[in-house]
C-alpha cells in the first residue's frame, strides 16, 4: 500500500481539494485498494471543519465526492506513516522540511504537473480563484498518480 498525504496551510482549501481529486483519480484507475490518501494542515485552526465552501463548490461542479473530509493538523507520526507528503507551495514546503526527520523527502504537488509552469498552488482562501486552483490541483494529481504507477511498475 502506498500512502499519500496532501498538506496546505489550514487544510480547508487546497489539500482537501487535492485529497478528493486524487481519491477520485485513483478510484477511476481501480487502485483504491493500493493507495491510501489523506490531507492535513500545517496549522490546526480549522481542525474538524469541512472544506471551504469554494472548495466544496468546485468539487460539486466536477462531480467529486468530499462529504467525509474534515480538517486536521499534521503530526510527527505522519512523516513515518506516509510515503509521499505533498504540499501546495514554497511556504508549506519550508515548514514541512523543518518538521520532517532527516532524510524524509517532501514534494510540492506541481513538481508532478505537466500542463503548467507554476511551482506553487496559490491559496484560494485569499484569492477566491477556486476553479483555477482546481485546474492546478488536477494537473498535479494526475502527474503524481503517473509517478506512483511508474515507480510501482
Amino acid at each position: 500500500m502506498t500512502h499519500v498525504l496532501f498538506v496546505c496551510l489550514g487544510n480547508i482549501c487546497r489539500s482537501p481539494m487535492a485529497e478528493a481529486v486524487f481519491r477520485h483519480l485513483v478510484a477511476e484507475e481501480g487502485l483504491s485498494g493500493e493507495i491510501a490518501i489523506d490531507s492535513a494542515g500545517i496549522g490546526g485552526w480549522h481542525a474538524g471543519e469541512r472544506p471551504h465552501a469554494g472548495t466544496q463548490k468546485v468539487l460539486n461542479e466536477k462531480g467529486i465526492a468530499h462529504d467525509t473530509l474534515r480538517a486536521r493538523q499534521i503530526t510527527p507520526d505522519d512523516f513515518a506513516d506516509y510515503d509521499y507528503i505533498v504540499c501546495m507551495d514554497e511556504e508549506n514546503l519550508s515548514a514541512l522540511e523543518r518538521m520532517a526527520p532527516p532524510g524524509k523527502k517532501v514534494h510540492r504537488l506541481l513538481d508532478f504537473a505537466s500542463l503548467t509552469s507554476e511551482q506553487n498552488v496559490e491559496d484560494p482562501y485569499y484569492t477566491g480563484r477556486f476553479s483555477y486552483v482546481y485546474d492546478l490541483v488536477e494537473d498535479g494529481c494526475r502527474g503524481l498518480l503517473r509517478h506512483i504507477q511508474t515507480k510501482k511498475g
